[in-house]
């Protein structure tokens, strides 16, 4: 099994701030940030606790691919990609809220809606919806964004009243999210794929909203395969997907799901393996070109080589 890249301990001149998160390592000075994506997997929010092999560098070219293609859109964050794992650009004010944008009735929402709930963050639900059935029109159910532990559903009405932004700011939020979903299915279409669901995250500078963090990976986003889907959906069987839920499935099938008292599952060698071929899988069929996996056998050495001829050379 080829190395996997756990987190990053890099000392910059002049000095940077270090935020892990549950998947990333961010580097933040003068304005500017360095994203290393490392190969940690988070599911229930809850870091697993072995990486995934090629993981990170799956997901920032993922990520980097859907932020080129969206720049008409609406303004990124992203600059370079110096290394298969990094990615450098703007630093800006993140606005604590996911925009989370649905066009099927799936995780989460599904989970709501079996448990007998019509409404999910203020959104009227439809009657008599299945699992996988496709909404009349995408629904955008935000949630905030949670430092640990998990993030909580909230309506645009709650986003409001507490001022976590002002109603011109949110239109635009509402608007970019709708435009981006929008060309990210008619991407996965393209592909053969149907974007399920995603989310997105903005951030201010300057006094303009930029798009940052990842877009469309299968870490903040589901995909099921078109081809089937309405005889799949007919016959009332699971639609074949390419996400992170069938990690969630797995660890539900061991008795987790990220509440208090229950323990990690251990994960055996093939499941980490498994998880790599679905995410190697999804880049390939996502962007439509091969995968190539970068050297692994001294990751954080390989960075610190790539990194030398930008302003954020590592300090040995």
């Amino acid at each position: 099994m080829a190395d996997a890249l756990r987190e990053t301990h890099f000392t910059f001149d002049p000095p940077a701030e270090l935020y892990r998160g549950k998947v990333r390592d961010v580097y933040r000075r003068d304005g500017q940030l360095l994203m290393v994506a490392s190969d940690r997997i988070s599911s229930f929010d809850h870091v697993l606790p072995r990486a995934i092999p090629h993981k990170g560098q799956i997901l920032n070219q993922i990520a980097a691919h859907f932020l080129e293609a969206t720049r008409d859109i609406c303004p990124n964050w992203l600059e370079g990609n110096p290394d298969p794992n990094v990615a450098i650009g703007k630093a800006c004010e993140p606005i604590p809220v996911e925009m989370v944008i649905r066009g099927y009735l799936v995780g989460h929402g599904w989970r709501e809606y079996s448990a007998g709930k019509r409404e999910l963050c203020g959104v009227p639900l439809p009657e008599g919806m299945r699992e996988a059935d496709q909404f009349p029109e995408p629904i955008i159910t935000p949630a905030t964004k949670a430092e640990e532990g998990h993030d909580e559903d909230i309506s645009r009405e709650a986003i409001l009243e507490r001022g976590i932004v002002d109603e011109l700011t949110y239109r635009k939020l509402e608007d970019y999210t709708r435009r981006l979903f929008n060309r990210g299915t008619a991407m996965a279409a393209e592909r053969g794929l149907i974007l399920v669901d995603t989310k997105y995250e903005f951030g201010i500078r300057d006094g303009q909203v930029y798009l940052i963090d990842e877009i469309h990976t299968p870490d903040s986003s589901r995909y099921f395969y078109a081809e089937g889907y309405a005889d799949r959906q007919a016959r009332g069987e699971h639609q074949k997907q390419l996400s992170k839920e069938f990690v969630r499935e797995w660890l539900m099938e061991h008795g987790f799901r990220g509440l208090e008292g229950q323990t990690m599952p251990e994960m055996p060698d093939a499941f980490v393996e498994s998880i790599t071929q679905r995410y190697t899988e999804l880049y390939e069929q996502i962007t439509g070109k091969a995968f190539v996996p970068a050297d692994t056998t001294d990751i954080e050495g390989r960075i610190r080589r790539n990194l030398a001829a930008t302003s954020w050379s590592v300090q040995e």
